[in-house]
């Protein structure tokens, strides 16, 4: 089977395409790289030994990526790409509709031209907002959206619930939580376009002095030390969901219209507790700072993947300190080959 992503040059995208083609499948690559290079093209090449194509095609541009469908047989499509900082899309709302909303309906055209069959949608944790229960379950009520990048999420995702009711395609919805880490090859990892908006490349950034200060946005939370809890997984145990997505819908003759799966450890870290994971690991002390909250932060959100492990046999088997360990590894190699 061949598999088409988007958004493969960016750093979850080019983890899955290892993973996919560590199964057994052909990939085909579109991005535009306007939040990316082709250097993580490089290292999956590097990793599994496989060149990728990639078409440098902008998925607003209906008529472009028609094109890249009439080119090859395309039997899934795992849709990753979009604009993703949270703190980018509270100051230009409007940016973010456009770009992953108009891109996602583009994708979502294709298939219905194209009769494909398998579609995985890249959502996230941030659906929920401020949800009133933790750990969230797939059934828990959403709420509000803190930010224009989650509201971008909830929307894709009720676009997806519509279309399934119509559409010969059968669709998997992953709700991420918070990756981090890299490959352990080092090969691949995060290149975050400009400063950071994510802990951890923020912290390997600093700790490696390619970032000039460590900000914690909060430290009056509701919370155990007053800091945002998040749920930390793998970028690795990331991509092989989307492999077992695929290979469930598949070989699934009878599955759903669509299903939505939760992808996190299940466990909350305070931004804190990350920090310290990461000193024990690197043995770095980090003098970081302390500011008042930001906005579009959810106070506290993990997961429950009991759906995830059942449905499609998904198991996370990166702990913290495996996370910061490769997250660390990557950021000393970046440092190496700038």
């Amino acid at each position: 089977m061949t598999i088409l992503v988007t958004g493969g040059c960016g750093y979850i995208g080019s983890h899955t395409m290892v993973d996919l083609i560590e199964n057994g499948y052909e990939v085909i690559c579109v991005d535009n790289n306007s939040r990316s290079g082709t250097q993580l093209l490089q290292g999956v090449k590097k990793i599994t030994g496989k060149g990728i194509i990639n078409h440098k095609v902008d998925l607003c541009d209906y008529t472009a990526i028609q094109s890249v469908f009439r080119q090859h047989k395309i039997d899934g499509i795992i849709h990753f790409a979009a604009f993703k900082s949270v703190d980018e899309s509270v100051r230009e709302p409007l940016l973010y509709f456009q770009n992953n909303l108009v891109s996602q309906i583009n994708m979502l055209r294709c298939t219905e031209e194209f009769g494909i069959k398998h579609f995985v949608f890249s959502s996230s944790c941030s659906v929920y907002g401020n949800a009133d229960e933790i750990p969230v379950t797939e059934e828990t009520l959403l709420k509000k959206a803190e930010s224009p990048y989650g509201r971008t999420k909830q929307i894709g995702e009720e676009m997806i619930m519509d279309i399934a009711k119509v559409s010969s395609a059968k669709f998997v919805l992953l709700r991420y939580f918070n990756p981090v880490g890299a490959h352990p090859s080092a090969a691949i990892g995060e290149v975050p376009f400009g400063k950071p908006s994510n802990l951890v490349p923020a912290i390997t950034q600093f700790a490696a002095g390619r970032l000039p200060g460590l900000t914690v946005f909060g430290n009056d939370y509701n919370t155990r030390d007053g800091s945002c809890i998040r749920d930390f997984i793998h970028v690795s145990d990331i991509a092989h969901a989307h492999t077992l997505a695929i290979n469930y819908l598949s070989r699934t003759a009878n599955a759903a219209a669509y299903e939505i799966l939760n992808l996190g450890t299940g466990n909350g870290v305070t931004v804190l507790e990350a920090i310290r994971a990461f000193e024990k690991i690197s043995g770095k002390k980090l003098d970081f700072a302390i500011a008042g909250r930001r906005p579009g932060d959810v106070v506290a959100v993990y997961a429950n993947n009991n759906k995830a492990r059942s449905l499609i046999g998904w198991q996370p088997k990166y702990d913290l300190e495996a996370m910061m360990r490769t997250a660390w590894q990557w950021e000393q190699a970046l440092s190496n080959n700038p």
